[in-house]
């Protein structure tokens, strides 16, 4: 799969759960109102952000990083969202 990427930004999986289906959900809705094609990947691996399933195969435990990549300049937003709720732990933090 060859593929170009226009946007990308890093983040890191910082809740306690890691990647799994309710946070993979979200993202994969987010990912879907692209234009172009979004990827995650967490090194040599990557996969299609708008496929749940693909996303739980990165198996990102906490402290993974993660880089959130987007094919058209335009999806810079949606990368932005995607990043913001990875950098809110999902929105499954503990009150401190």
């Amino acid at each position: 799969m060859n593929k170009k990427i226009l946007f990308s930004q890093q983040t890191i999986v910082i809740n306690e759960l890691g990647m799994h289906a309710r946070p993979a959900a979200k993202i994969a809705q987010l990912a879907m109102e692209g234009l172009g094609n979004i990827w995650l990947s967490t090194g040599s691996s990557g996969v299609d952000a708008s496929s749940i399933i693909d996303i739980l195969t990165l198996g990102a435990e906490q402290g993974s990083k993660i880089l959130i990549q987007a094919e058209s300049y335009e999806d810079r937003g949606i990368v932005g969202e995607i990043k913001a709720f990875f950098d809110i732990g999902f929105g499954e933090l503990e009150n401190e």
